[in-house]
């Protein structure tokens, strides 16, 4: 904006100040006047100006109390307040520039003075508005890299987890629910204070976002070992564990086209630690404890869960209750104590969440008992 085209409003109980303001400043300026402070708020809230020239000694209300309304609403805060007047003591300054003035300007003032400050505070309200634009120009920008980023996050996803539900007739809905598990588990777990920092808001949405791929390994795995309608001998069980490297080395690939992202980091330790135990007799590499991620811990619990309310070309759903009886009595071995703790007082939300993604009246039956 030129600065011809700023509008300042000068305040003053005496109509021979602002007359004399009228002629130093209105030919540069869109000049407006008030005789006394109710008036200037109104005209300023009915059109902010760009600057403000504001007298102190005024009946009625003061320049301090003018002041004082101007800055304590959001609209008007930002206008840069000049205080003038004819009281030049410290005190009557000072008390100014604590309420917010930019500027003060003795009377009677010198008119190339005057015309300086009001020049210079009004380059530097707009140099002050150039940059709050420019940086909601960047915000956006920033915003919408965001939503790309995400787009690319869900896509990526979603493409690597429908690779799984083509080879694995037992990923479908399976995926759904564990999302579901995954989510409320770690949201619980957020209210106990060893976990306050850890399960930030990000981290719970982006553990959620990566929870589909936790079995994409089993893409590697052969198809009589997967598809095997019973038990593995060993020698295919050691095969089909197989999957967590499988799945490890797919997310490090992605990682290397895409760079380095928080979903393929929580992502890869779903993926690679998913079979870990507590009591470190899981693989693949037998981590114990907190040695295992909490994305992996968690995954373990929603996973078993998950498998053991499912049926199997081996065995038929668990009930619900025996569901929960298996998972708390694998506290402390299979599962983290902690998680099994928060599991075991809020297990109806599982039920919930499998209920509302379950595959078969038999699983719904054994879901309510």
């Amino acid at each position: 904006m030129e600065l011809s085209h700023c509008r300042v409003l000068a305040v003053d109980d005496t109509k021979l100040n602002l007359d004399i303001l009228v002629n130093s400043l209105g030919a540069d300026y869109e000049l407006a006047v008030a005789l006394d402070g109710v008036t200037a708020l109104k005209m300023v809230q009915a059109s902010p100006p760009d600057l403000i020239l504001l007298d102190i000694m005024m009946p009625g209300m003061n320049g301090y109390e003018v002041l004082a309304k101007l800055k304590s609403r959001p609209e008007t805060s930002a206008v840069p307040v000049i205080m003038i007047s004819a009281l030049s003591d410290l005190h009557t300054k000072s008390r100014g520039f604590q309420l917010g003035a930019v500027d003060y300007v003795s009377k009677p003032f010198e008119v190339e003075e005057l015309r300086a400050r009001v020049r210079t505070h009004l380059s530097l309200a707009q140099a002050h508005k150039d940059l709050r634009r420019h940086n909601e120009i960047l915000e956006e920008k920033v915003r919408e890299r965001t939503r790309e980023l995400i787009l690319t996050q869900q896509a990526t996803i979603e493409s690597m987890a429908a690779l799984a539900e083509y080879r694995d007739p037992e990923t479908g809905l399976h995926i759904h629910r564990v999302k579901g598990y995954v989510t409320l588990l770690a949201e619980e777990l957020r209210s106990l204070p060893n976990y306050a920092g850890l399960l930030s808001r990000d981290y719970i949405e982006i553990l959620a976002l990566s929870s589909p791929l936790h079995d994409i390994g089993k893409v590697g795995v052969p198809d009589q070992i997967l598809l095997k309608p019973g038990p593995l001998n060993a020698d295919e069980f050691r095969e089909m564990q197989r999957h967590t490297d499988y799945g490890r080395n797919a997310i490090l690939s992605v990682q290397k086209k895409l760079g380095s992202m928080p979903f393929l980091k929580i992502a890869e330790d779903i993926v690679y630690t998913h079979h870990e135990k507590w009591d470190g007799t899981g693989y693949p590499r037998g981590l114990a404890g907190t040695d295992i991620p909490l994305s992996g811990r968690i995954m373990a619990l929603a996973d078993v869960y998950d498998a053991l309310i499912s049926r199997r070309v081996y065995k038929a759903p668990f009930t619900h209750t025996r569901a929960m009886e298996i998972i708390i009595d694998g506290a402390g071995t299979h599962f983290d104590p902690d998680l099994v703790s928060v599991f075991g007082e809020f297990a109806p939300g599982f039920r919930q969440v499998a209920l509302f993604n379950s595959e078969s009246d038999e699983q719904r039956e054994a879901l309510m008992c």
